[in-house]
């Protein structure tokens, strides 16, 4: 009776050292898990920043909303081999304006000072 008590005694410690394995197991699955997956969410509204510096505005300005004369200086020789990336509209303290169209081309990038009436500043 004593040996069959043993026995019983021995199959327990084994069946709860077999479950405590399996559950501190399972919760460092579910840790690990928990700490890798990344929640990716889509940008759905772009945010326009308005830059402020010595007096100057810049603010973002979306190419189908250039005035059309600059849309055809950017159309135009030699401007045109160049890729337009960013545009601004840009506010001087005495209230003068220029468009600044940022282009590319290759591995080159420059900006160009457009006025309203599609007149490259230099």
């Amino acid at each position: 009776m004593k040996h069959s008590l043993n026995i019983i005694n021995k199959n327990i410690n084994h069946l709860n050292y077999t479950v405590m394995k399996k559950i501190i197991l399972s919760a460092a699955f579910l840790a690990i898990a928990g700490l890798t997956t990344a929640k990716a969410t889509e940008i759905n509204n772009p945010t326009a920043y308005v830059v402020r510096q010595d007096s100057t505005i810049k603010t973002p300005v979306a190419f189908k909303d250039l005035p059309d004369s600059v849309k055809a200086t950017l159309a135009s020789e030699p401007v045109k081999a160049w890729l337009p990336t960013a545009a601004f509209l840009v506010t001087n303290a005495d209230k003068t304006s220029y468009y600044q169209v940022d282009v590319k081309k290759e591995e080159e990038i420059k900006s160009l000072k457009i006025t309203a009436d599609g007149k490259i500043i230099e």
